[in-house]
């Protein structure tokens, strides 16, 4: 009897433990990180946007806290998304520029003419690393990835760095076969013809939900839009037509800048369509998060991975008032929308303490209640205390980007400390100086009344590049400057009007895509 007692006593107690186990592992809370592709700081209504329409974007920076200050860690997507997984600067970690991007002598095929060669970077993410999703895995998380990865070929997936599910992360960046099924996508099977992919991937997204409630979850829900190519349904366009119409169209769209024009004007209704397209996904995931009782105990983070493009590609937005746009240097190529709701926390408040793509590392363990790995996440520092209302130590954001953007940006390096940036050019190795207090637009250089900051911010800049091994460019010795003047002035001649017809085009009554809209009637 006594053997029997014992027994009895000792599975109570074992399932006390289970339970108590069990109540601990349920009050943890789930995360959902939300990234946008080449989605600009002003491209939402809640930033000012009269153009584009994003209801469910802005009620997660109205329920969160918006970060006014915040940045991804380069001006082009794979290094931005490396930060993201590592907690490393792109100079730290190696991904300097989008994996595919010609570097050496192949960087003349080009046909630019310009000065330098864009030297090597890594085109994997490091398995050496221990990763976000990998220090969740160990936190006890259910891992979930749905989108776009741009991080490696196949061997570096998300399933290769820490992702339990993988729906659609594979090598390449863009949306292969466009936004409507069919598309081409070895880890996403396309769905019935006319399927928008920004939506499939919500669903994908939700059924992870619903099959994890009852579990702790880190889902990364990472959209392939707004990337080009641009597309939408018939509908969406003709009311951003109509929209663009009423608000007043603009006599021209475009400027040039040092390479190629930029976009001046928010009035591309194929892009606008596209953006509420995303925006309609993000509200089915919500939505979800809501009906499944989970709202209240999910931290939802929404960020770009770079400025929105306003120059190269397809020219799609204006960034405005920040300067130019994706593959640039200036604030519209790395300042980005950065929202972080924490349930009970911030609730739409501002902060403008400087912050970037680094951070999520540390702040996402540190709201799981798990260490943190300063080992790994070496350039990021934990939100938390900003999230409280508290304050954070002041630290320089750098950003090296030592090549030129399909978009018209220059081989540079940056640093931000406090109000002030410092930008470093190497095709000439002067510096730029900025106060982002007094001019957000970078109209007013301040690197020759200000000697003494300006040597500050370049010793702090190149101390840190030099302590990690960054790569630097080097002179073409064929380079060829009559040559690189006429490409330059072939632009202005050429390229600059026919951006103007076609910006019109897209805004006529007559506008037609010649392709049945994508197939994409029924899927509004």
């Amino acid at each position: 009897m006594k053997w029997i007692s014992f027994y009895i006593v000792v599975s109570f107690l074992f399932s006390l433990n289970a339970c108590q186990s069990k109540t601990e592992e349920k009050q943890k809370p789930n995360f959902l990180f939300i990234l946008a592709d080449d989605y600009g700081y002003h491209d939402l209504s809640i930033s000012g946007s009269k153009f584009y329409e994003t209801p469910n974007i802005d009620r997660i920076a109205q329920e969160g806290m918006i970060f006014t200050d915040g940045y991804a860690t380069c001006q082009v997507c794979s290094p931005s998304r490396a930060s993201i997984m590592s907690g490393k600067f792109p100079a730290r970690h190696g991904i300097t520029d989008w994996i595919g991007a010609a570097t050496g002598e192949n960087w003349r095929n080009a046909g630019r003419f310009n000065q330098l060669l864009p030297p090597e970077y890594e085109h994997n993410l490091s398995p050496e690393y221990i990763t976000l999703p990998e220090a969740m895995k160990e936190a006890g998380y259910k891992t979930f990835f749905a989108g776009k990865w741009h991080l490696g070929s196949e061997g570096s997936w998300p399933e290769d760095h820490g992702f339990d599910i993988n729906k659609g992360g594979w090598d390449v960046g863009s949306p292969r076969g466009g936004y409507f099924a069919p598309w081409e996508n070895p880890n996403l099977p396309s769905g019935p013809d006319g399927e928008n992919l920004s939506m499939r991937l919500a669903k994908e997204t939700v059924q992870f939900l619903k099959e994890n409630k009852d579990t702790a979850f880190f889902a990364y829900l990472s959209f392939y839009a707004v990337h080009g190519p641009i597309q939408t349904t018939e509908a969406k366009w003709a009311k951003y037509r109509q929209k663009a119409e009423k608000l007043g169209i603009a006599e021209t769209g475009y400027k040039m800048g040092h390479f190629l024009p930029i976009r001046q004007v928010q009035d591309n209704p194929v892009y606008a369509g596209l953006v509420e397209a995303m925006d309609d996904a993000v509200g089915e995931v919500l939505k979800a998060l809501d009906e499944l009782g989970l709202d209240e105990n999910t931290v939802v983070i929404f960020t770009s991975d770079n400025g929105g493009v306003a120059a190269g590609d397809a020219y799609s937005t204006s960034n405005l008032p920040l300067r130019a746009g994706k593959g640039y240097q200036f604030e519209g190529g790395i300042r980005e929308p950065y929202f972080i709701k924490v349930p009970g926390l911030g609730n739409g408040q501002k902060n403008n303490t400087p912050v970037t793509g680094t951070d999520f590392y540390p702040t996402i363990l540190e709201l799981a209640g798990a260490p943190l790995k300063p080992h790994e996440h070496n350039d990021g520092v934990s939100l938390v205390p900003l999230l409280k209302g508290e304050t954070i130590p002041e630290r320089p954001l750098i950003w090296h980007y030592p090549h030129y953007g399909n978009q018209g940006g220059e081989p540079s390096s940056v640093i931000r400390l406090g109000h002030w940036k410092l930008i470093h050019y190497y095709e000439d190795d002067h510096n730029e100086l900025y106060n982002l207090h007094t001019d957000l637009e970078e109209t007013n250089d301040l690197a020759v009344v200000n000697p003494e900051k300006v040597k500050e911010l370049h010793g702090k800049l190149f101390s840190y590049l030099q302590e990690v091994g960054a790569k630097f460019p080097e002179k073409d010795p064929e380079y060829n400057p009559q040559k690189e003047k006429e490409y330059l002035q072939k632009v202005v001649n050429e390229q600059l009007p026919r951006l103007e017809k076609q910006r019109l085009e897209f805004l006529s009554k007559e506008y037609n895509p010649q392709n049945n809209w994508w197939g994409s009637k029924g899927y509004e």
